[in-house]
């Protein structure tokens, strides 16, 4: 089986050989020796090392590639590294026991090293040659569902997305690659789709999405080109299946830059079509309260990033979505709901709603809803149950929402927050007295109410 997979690989290659006149991407690329560039083996990772030792030790091509060789020419530290090879992943998974193939619509090999996981893929050909498109799999809107159609290593340079992300280091030699002037981008500090900007994200409209996040972390900016379908295909995103999407948020907003993230998503029109219900209240609202709220967290979620805190994913998008849950809470008051109840039901309302923009799991929006619940349960403060509150597992994250909320002006809450911050920082006789005064206060009120009803 693996023979005739290997003869029919070569056959691609033959083909790609020959079709390499008409590209537009240069056949020889320019190649910058050692000498010249700062990539060394001592940037990279021992895991990523072994893995491209191995692959060129048993005869094939072994390149790293992608966001580890950019992050190292700007001198940053990468926490992955990809390798590209012409081995098969049948192949690839003979040479390492630790190996996993992964993915339908692309297939990958994951070399396992503890917790870390060096992604290794094979060449893949150009989706745009007329003599392999016929065997991928497009959705009606032109993305891509299945590929494991491999090629060559200048068809797997067109694949990539942006040139930046298209430099190969060779094992064999130390050299880089550059095809696609990539080296003269990343001096430029510049994002350039490889090919034509619309047809590529509407092959994967996740493409978008990793513009934005590589203009946010690096700081670039998107060139022109790939800059103008970003208005127009936002749409496309929604047919991402939930789970990368999440996977492409998380990289989004948990990796020290949410709040730049944030800006260019709502610049571009893409945070509409994940959150509409967030940027209809953004776009409504005059006194500035709600984007500062959302702002705010998002900067203290990077700042805990940069600290090496850890962020809560439940946390960010329940501040995307609180002042949503107060919209619709005060038209169910309107109506006649009782207040508990007009809140209650516009948490259920709202998560619900956004199922059909952003898929969040289960899981996660239970946790939401328990941190929107509590800051109810931490207003009223009833005297015996505080110690209680304290020891729910969403306290923290429902203390911290109360803080934020106070900071940014919801005047309904700052007295509250005082309360619960000095509460939170005293100890333990101060805490037992504190509890006592809400007791009391809160019998005097009952038995006000009381003589009230008798008279």
């Amino acid at each position: 089986m693996l023979t005739n997979i290997r003869k029919w690989f070569c056959a691609i290659r033959k083909k790609a050989a020959q079709r390499h006149q008409n590209q537009t991407i240069p056949e020889n690329p320019v190649i910058i020796p050692r000498s010249a560039h700062c990539v060394s083996r001592s940037n990279i990772s021992r895991h990523a090392l072994k893995v491209l030792y191995r692959l060129h030790d048993a005869g094939y091509q072994a390149y790293l590639v992608g966001g580890g060789v950019r992050d190292v020419l700007l001198d940053l530290h990468p926490k992955d590294f990809d390798v590209a090879t012409n081995a098969l992943p049948e192949e690839i998974q003979k040479l390492f026991r630790n190996c996993r193939l992964i993915g339908r619509r692309f297939r990958l090999a994951h070399v396992h090293f503890g917790y870390h996981i060096i992604e290794v893929a094979t060449f893949r050909a150009n989706s745009q040659d007329k003599a392999v498109s016929p065997h991928l799999v497009h959705s009606e809107e032109g993305m891509i569902l299945r590929d494991n159609i491999y090629g060559m290593l200048i068809d797997d340079v067109y694949r990539r997305d942006f040139t930046v992300n298209a430099l190969y280091y060779n094992i064999a030699d130390f050299t880089l690659l550059d095809y696609v002037g990539g080296l003269e981008d990343l001096k430029a500090r510049c994002l350039r789709m490889i090919g034509d900007p619309s047809q590529r994200y509407r092959e994967d409209p996740v493409r978008m999405l990793r513009a934005i996040r590589f203009a946010a972390k690096l700081g670039f900016s998107i060139h022109p080109d790939s800059e103008k379908p970003l208005f127009e295909l936002g749409a496309l995103v929604k047919q991402v299946p939930s789970a990368r999407l999440l996977d492409e948020f998380m990289k989004l907003f948990l990796s020290g830059f949410a709040e730049a993230s944030f800006r260019l998503l709502r610049h571009y029109g893409l945070f509409i079509v994940l959150f509409p219900q967030a940027e209809q209240c953004l776009i409504k609202e005059q006194s500035g309260i709600v984007k500062s709220f959302v702002t705010d967290a998002l900067v203290s979620s990077d700042k805990r990033v940069h600290e090496s805190k850890p962020v809560a994913l439940p946390f960010l998008l329940g501040a995307f979505l609180w002042y949503p849950v107060q919209e619709r809470a005060m038209l169910l008051i309107a109506e006649g709901v009782s207040e508990f109840s007009a809140f209650y039901e516009a948490c259920d309302w709202v998560l619900h709603e956004q199922q059909k923009s952003f898929v969040i799991s289960k899981r996660i929006s239970q946790v939401i809803r328990e941190i929107w619940i509590l800051q109810v349960r931490l207003i009223r403060r009833l005297g015996k149950r505080v110690p209680e509150l304290v020891l729910h597992p969403r306290f923290r994250a429902a203390y911290d929402f109360l803080l934020l909320r106070a900071a940014t002006g919801d005047k309904a809450v700052e007295n509250v927050a005082a309360w619960w911050k000095t509460y939170v920082e005293a100890n333990n006789d101060t805490r037992i007295l504190m509890e006592k005064a809400l007791q009391e206060a809160s019998h005097g009120h009952r038995t006000k109410r009381k003589k009230k009803r008798r008279s």
